[in-house]
């Protein structure tokens, strides 16, 4: 290890002693500044704490970024297709209401941003595959009461005056045990159908990713038994819808519909969505959903 560090250093150090001020600063806020000098300035790879860290940040900030599109080719298989089959509805606002309280539990806690960011991401999104859903389920309307009431939540929680801390520990527990509750009905609808439907594969087996590596991330950074129990049942159930995705791949209820991009008729089903068709979106979008899809897996 010894004749590793010092190739290393021989190599790497002329660069890491004359890095730009704003990567130096950046790196030694991401680290703390014994971590920097000892990882980046002194080059010294069997510091394990350290390493530890580091690659925790590095979960974190990948995490963070691939959450951003995670939830993405579910939308479009939504949208592309038109149909809502094989996506609960009752899944997506009990995940979105247990993110919305990590969320804001996270904020007031002060948190660092790498450990908690991908929640406000795929939260948001999971709002508008929510919103799709109700609409091509029929119930148009009820998307703008769903939002509604997350905003008006999420403002009482984030607000001292209205939320005490310790109130908001308490319902920081009531979100595990809602993140739990959010598989089940996914996981009760593919088996009852026999098929995963419109669910997207790739954020099935990018939510399994994402949850592993945020036990480890929990673990290395936040003193917090309470998250940490969240994410290790998160994987638990994420790792049976992962499963069941496999078992059900080749089913005939398994839709097969192109996700890579937004087709014109998801276009158009994007504007009704964003209530540019008014109420009459939710019939037009009713009589769609009971088409069957020929389309290929995305």
């Amino acid at each position: 290890m010894e004749t590793l560090e010092q190739t290393l250093r021989s190599v790497l150090q002329p660069i890491t002693h004359n890095l730009p001020k704003p990567l130096a600063d950046t790196a030694a806020t991401l680290l703390g500044e014994s971590c920097y000098r000892s990882l980046v300035h002194n080059i010294n790879i069997s510091d394990a704490t350290c390493m530890k860290l580091a690659i925790s940040k590095a979960l974190g900030i990948a995490i963070v970024g691939a959450s951003a599109v995670v939830k993405i080719p579910q939308l479009l298989k939504l949208l592309n297709s038109q149909s809502a089959e094989g996506i609960s509805f009752l899944s997506y606002a009990l995940e979105t209401a247990s993110f919305l309280i990590s969320l804001m539990y996270n904020v007031r806690n002060r948190f660092a941003f790498s450990t908690y960011g991908e929640v406000a991401l795929i939260a948001k999104q999971n709002i508008a595959i929510s919103v799709l859903v109700l609409q091509y389920s029929g119930k148009g309307a009820a998307g703008a009461v769903f939002v509604a009431g997350l905003a008006a939540a999420g403002y009482a929680m984030y607000s001292e005056s209205i939320t005490s801390m310790g109130m908001l520990q308490y319902l920081q527990a009531g979100a595990g045990l809602l993140g739990v509750a959010s598989k089940l009905p996914q996981i009760i609808t593919i088996f009852q159908q026999g098929g995963t439907g419109q669910l997207s594969a790739f954020a099935v087996f990018n939510y399994l990713a994402g949850s592993l590596s945020r036990i480890f991330t929990t673990l290395q950074e936040v003193p917090d038994k309470l998250i940490l129990y969240g994410f290790i049942a998160g994987f638990t159930l994420n790792a049976i819808i992962a499963a069941q995705m496999v078992y059900y791949w080749n089913s005939p209820k398994s839709k097969a519909t192109t996700q890579t991009k937004l087709e014109p008729k998801g276009e158009k089903a994007a504007k009704q969505a964003l209530g540019a068709n008014g109420q009459t979106s939710g019939v037009s979008s009713g009589s769609q959903r009971n088409k069957p899809s020929t389309r290929r897996r995305g």
